[in-house]
């Protein structure tokens, strides 16, 4: 549906269905009285048709057109609540409110939140990252409604984004081992699919070893659950399988883990494997040692997008999508590759090998 062209009403939806105006109140609000199989079958058509509905919220369009939709992946991570905190503090001092979802990075529960949101015709929507489901894309790119895609990069935004270069940051990660002459490079993430940010940065860091000829950068992904023990469980799964020289984690939460499973093994961070963070976060600085990991510019990530939405609000040009810059930070947890190191691992030294 184009922003010129006439909506679907929800006697269109009826007609469609061949059911009652009720029937299909009744299916799109999810209450008895319909059964599931039609319930599907009006969806269906309704999603077809991009129907919006004309909810009691919709008749408060006026007063909802200060309310900002957040959509987060989830609560329980240092990363998004930092964003979090710089968006709502500039949306505050603008005269803007907010209201937050939640995914857990299901792209589905994405698009019902949006269709929700949408009906309640809010101020702007802003999303986490820049892969959504098609449907989302298609509504939103269709609603004249403004969009702030937040913490990831894309060239083609729905409307405009503000984050970092996830490859990249796999890339500087990777730059900065293979400089200390790491050999085994290994990662651990989050399941493949679950986390396109984390899948990006993967990739990044085995570019630069491909390219060094570099033993292949094998990945853990154990299921779901608690960073640290993520962190704790995918370490010890690699060290069992798998004799990494270095172990990089797809956040500093999961380095910690990965620092606890290192000691319950004997090993010597640095001296028997290094380890990598990501982030920067406060946790970081508290270790007994300081951990190498990467800053992320979070609350200004936050800040920026606010402003940069708000200037939108208001018809003023902005940036249609701001990358923003990385800080490799270099700690205690690796230390450059000597000779000795080397012979040990069974590998030789080599200008090629140590990037030099």
């Amino acid at each position: 549906m184009s922003r010129q062209s006439k909506p679907s009403k929800i006697e269109d939806i009826a007609r469609m269905a061949d059911v009652s105006i009720m029937s299909v109140s009744r299916a799109i609000r999810g209450v008895e009285g319909v059964s599931e199989k039609k319930r599907a079958e009006i969806l269906k058509i309704a999603r077809k048709m991009k129907y919006m509905p004309n909810s009691a919220a919709r008749s408060l369009a006026v007063a909802n057109s200060n309310l900002i939709g957040i959509s987060l992946p989830t609560f329980a991570a240092d990363v998004f609540a930092e964003i979090l905190n710089g968006m709502r503090q500039t949306f505050d001092t603008a005269g803007y409110s907010s209201v937050i979802d939640t995914t857990e990075y299901d792209s589905e529960a994405e698009l019902n939140w949006v269709r929700r949101l949408l009906s309640w015709q809010p101020a702007a929507i802003i999303l986490t990252g820049t892969d959504h489901h098609p449907e989302t894309r298609d509504l939103l790119k269709a609603s004249p409604i403004p969009v702030l895609e937040i913490w990831d990069h894309t060239d083609d935004p729905i409307d405009i984004c503000v984050g970092i270069d996830h490859f990249q940051a796999g890339q500087m990660i990777g730059e900065h081992a293979v400089s200390l002459g790491y050999q085994r490079p290994a990662f651990v993430s989050t399941p493949r699919g679950h986390d396109k940010r984390a899948d990006a940065r993967l990739e990044g860091i085995r570019r630069v070893f491909s390219q060094q000829r570099a033993a292949p950068v094998i990945a853990a992904r154990p299921p779901l659950g608690n960073a640290f023990v993520t962190g704790f469980e995918g370490t010890k799964t690699l060290l069992a399988n798998h004799a990494p020289d270095l172990i990089c984690y797809l956040n500093d939460h999961m380095a910690f883990g990965g620092l606890m499973c290192c000691q319950a093994e004997g090993l010597s961070v640095p001296d028997d494997i290094g380890v990598i963070g990501f982030n920067g976060l406060d946790l970081a600085t508290v270790l007994p040692i300081k951990l190498t990991t990467v800053r992320t510019l979070r609350r200004l990530m936050g800040i920026t997008g606010a402003r940069n939405l708000l200037a939108r609000i208001n018809g003023v040009p902005t940036e249609l999508s701001k990358i923003l810059p990385l800080e490799l930070q270099p700690g205690q947890t690796t230390r450059p590759q000597t000779d000795n190191d080397l012979m040990k691992k069974g590998f030789f030294r080599s200008s090629q090998s140590l990037g030099r």
